[in-house]
């Protein structure tokens, strides 16, 4: 199986599966010198990490990161700082059931990897889906936690915004609201009615999807490349690339199709800074693949999961028609731990785009706003 690394300088490779001994990652091109222990991974991974509602899987899994190479003890300060060699991070699986999928092991879940993965391979890992399972997204929030370092001074946050046909009041929005429920959702409303209506999913043994908003501040104008290296192409293909995600936005999204070109403009006047101040973010922050200076607006939608208890009508890998029910412990909104993983690909990119922004334009690219008969001013550093 191929394709298992994203990013350019900043690259990231996951390894493992969901009833495996372990997943992982390698993180390849971090620069040298980063403070980095297990200490300052951790909490991303608490997060994520199943079992913390009863609004998510039972599985009862520590998610315990191990840092195995590419840190060494700085003299300095007697903590650990990267040394710009491979990073490699492990997370054991404890508390795998995979008799729980036994029943299923011919047979295709529908609305699941299964068959398309028997299809290509003509071999799949039935227990919890293996690579297709969202286990394997524990380690892409390791390594986001990586990331994060790489881009100080940038501010990467996410949102439940949605779950079901029940949607957030943006009006009620409170970042702090995310981490006082078990949703992450910035609406103290909607988290209350989103309780009641997710109990009635999960007692029926059901699932739903839900949509997620990624909201990245103080990256700085110009990173993104224009044609096949912009930066919202590649935010959009680490987002994609999240387990049931079937569909993702930038700023306005599929709604600037009913806008005016009047009301999807972007005014711009003049800042008291000297810099250019937007009147509005229709465009998410990126305009031409390159970052404008405003915040970053991502939203991608989760699917509903496939695991239910509700039987549906399916093949099995002879062709036989059968009825397929799937027990043991899964998510009845896959989409609330979905905000972790979507915060920690959104770095990844920044990650990557911040290192290519400087092997391009050096530490402080050529600021536009000059007299013409003057040296080009310089913006601030990267």
């Amino acid at each position: 199986m191929s394709h298992n690394s994203f990013g350019h300088l900043f690259r990231v490779t996951t390894f493992g599966e969901s009833h495996g001994p372990a997943l992982g990652c390698v993180v390849d091109g971090c620069p040298a010198g980063l403070k980095l222990s297990e200490a300052d991974i951790q909490p991303f991974l608490d997060r994520r990490k199943p079992g913390q509602s009863r609004f998510t899987t039972q599985r009862r899994e520590a998610d315990a990161v191990k840092i195995l190479s590419g840190v060494f003890e700085d003299a300095s300060t007697g903590g650990q700082v990267t040394t710009g060699t491979p990073i490699a991070l492990l997370i054991e699986n404890t508390d795998q059931r995979s008799k729980d999928y036994a029943a299923i092991a011919a047979a295709y879940r529908p609305g699941h990897a299964d068959y398309v993965y028997d299809a290509k391979y003509g071999v799949r890992d039935y227990r919890g889906g293996g690579r297709s399972s969202a286990r394997e997204t524990a380690a892409r929030v390791a390594a986001g936690a990586v990331a994060r370092k790489v881009v100080p001074g940038v501010s990467i946050r996410g949102a439940l915004i949605q779950i079901g046909p029940h949607a957030i009041d943006r009006a009620n929005w409170d970042w702090a609201e995310v981490d006082r429920n078990p949703f992450f959702c910035p609406d103290a409303k909607a988290a209350a009615l989103f309780e009641g209506y997710l109990d009635g999913v999960r007692k029926s043994g059901s699932s739903v999807g839900a949509v997620i908003e990624i909201v990245a501040e103080g990256v700085p104008v110009g990173w993104g490349a224009p044609v096949y290296g912009k930066l919202d192409a590649d935010l959009c293909a680490a987002l994609m690339s999240i387990n049931a995600v079937k569909g993702v936005e930038i700023g306005e999204g599929f709604s600037a199709a009913a806008l005016s070109g009047e009301e999807n403009a972007d005014e711009m006047r003049m800042g008291n800074d000297g810099r250019p101040l937007f009147l509005s973010n229709h465009a998410g922050g990126i305009l031409g693949g390159v970052s404008t200076g405003q915040p970053i607006v991502a939203r991608f939608a989760v699917k509903p999961t496939s695991s239910i208890l509700t039987p549906r009508r399916s093949l099995d890998r002879f062709g036989a028609e059968v009825e397929i029910v799937t027990k043991g412990r899964h998510d009845p909104c896959v989409g609330i731990r979905a905000v972790p993983v979507g915060e920690a690909m959104a770095a990844i990119v920044l990650a990557d785009h911040f290192l290519r922004a400087r092997g391009q334009q050096g530490e402080t690219p050529a600021w536009p706003f000059a007299p013409p008969d003057a040296t080009p001013l310089r913006g601030e550093a990267v």
